[in-house]
């Protein structure tokens, strides 16, 4: 059993501090202070696989970081839609993207109970910004939810985001690619749509990746699929990639040249952005 939150563990409403929550596992691989032991336990065993396994969610963070920023500088796109937008962390998509253009709407999604009860009044910051609870993997009720439609105008570009997020669907493995699919289709021309996920390298770390999907699976959070650039290239369909393509997080436009050598976690997170034509 799990031990129970310390008094210094403030438990919110509607919280069960002893089931693992993805977006407090994330909050713990970022050293947030919004998780419990269930969480960190969570760390602890795919730590066992890749000791740097914290580098998942460090390079995921910096891929949104860039992708955000290029999306608002270059493409005119004033609208962005965040599909399971996790705690609040530093650098969170709004402030990316409004330090560029503060007239830029942010609508996050996710319906993580921690989310709603810690979230939702940090990532509310202004009126370009909003948080709406619903499932990001049923595409039919986010189209149609109207407090989503009241901020994002499906008839001008968007920019969709899920980072760090299909890789914790959990049903059948073929899903997470007609999930996005429905999401593409009702987006308008000009959309852009970045994407990142755990990935196999499909060479000598792959049973290191294997290890850690295996760890992830059968943790208390109980999601984790690794998959390889060609079925991450397939959440695409028919978009237009923008260059590199689906590449590792950390060579995906990176800040400055890489003067170290990459480690097991920094080669198993790739993303990618593609364009609606």
């Amino acid at each position: 059993m799990p031990d129970a939150p310390t008094r210094t563990e403030r438990v919110p409403v509607g919280v069960d501090p002893t089931r693992a929550s993805i977006a407090r596992v994330y909050d713990a691989f970022l050293l947030g202070k919004d998780n419990y032991e269930i969480d960190r336990e969570v760390l602890h065993k795919v730590q066992q696989a890749a000791p740097e396994a914290q580098d998942l969610a460090t390079e995921n963070r910096g891929f949104l970081i860039r992708a955000c920023r290029f999306i608002a500088s270059q493409t005119g796109i004033t609208q962005f839609l965040d599909l399971g937008s996790g705690l609040p962390t530093a650098e969170n998509t709004h402030q990316v993207v409004q330090r560029i253009n503060p007239e830029i709407k942010v609508v996050y999604v996710d319906n993580d109970p921690v989310v709603l009860a810690h979230g939702r009044a940090l990532l509310e910051e202004n009126e370009n910004t909003h948080f709406v609870s619903d499932d990001i993997f049923e595409p039919e009720r986010i189209l149609e939810n109207p407090d989503i439609l009241r901020h994002i105008d499906f008839t001008q570009p968007i920019a969709l985001l899920q980072l760090g997020t299909l890789h914790h669907y959990s049903g059948p493995k073929d899903q997470p690619a007609k999930i996005m699919k429905k999401y593409i289709d009702a987006l308008p021309s000009g959309s852009y749509v970045a994407i990142s996920h755990f990935s196999d390298p499909e060479d000598e770390l792959s049973e290191v990746a294997r290890k850690m999907e295996d760890f992830f699976i059968h943790s208390p959070m109980g999601s984790g699929t690794f998959r390889t650039k060609a079925e991450i290239e397939a959440l695409f369909h028919d978009l237009e990639m923008v260059e590199p393509g689906v590449k590792l997080c950390v060579d995906w436009w990176p800040d400055g040249p890489r003067i170290k050598e990459l480690n097991a976690a920094q080669r198993t997170i790739s993303g990618g952005i593609g364009r609606k034509a």
